[in-house]
């Protein structure tokens, strides 16, 4: 299973000096890394690949983590469930890359 999720965290200690959501988002992602799962996280979504149950216990652990600093947190979740397939974070890239050549 590979999950696409991001959190938006919303108020309270979640808004840095400047006004982002970096110091929260740095929590979910900390929780996302020390895992152990295979991850990715890009500018938008953080990307992660195991079970149903490794995966959704991190994001909710990442949730948790950003609740901690915001009273409110928006979670946004897509998920690839194809049971028996691992490596497909890589391996639905590497196929495609391999049609462009």
């Amino acid at each position: 299973m590979i999950v696409a999720f991001s959190l938006s965290p919303s108020g309270g200690d979640a808004v840095d000096a400047d006004g982002g959501m970096s110091a929260a988002v740095a929590a979910a992602v900390r929780v996302v890394r020390e895992s152990g799962l295979p991850h990715q996280t890009t500018a938008m979504f953080t990307y992660l690949e195991g079970d149903w149950d490794e995966v959704m216990d991190v994001v909710k652990r990442a949730v948790d983590a950003v609740a901690e600093l915001a009273p409110r947190v928006g979670l946004v979740l897509k998920a690839d469930i194809r049971p028996g397939h691992t490596g497909e974070m890589t391996g639905k890239v590497e196929r495609v890359d391999r049609h462009l050549g």
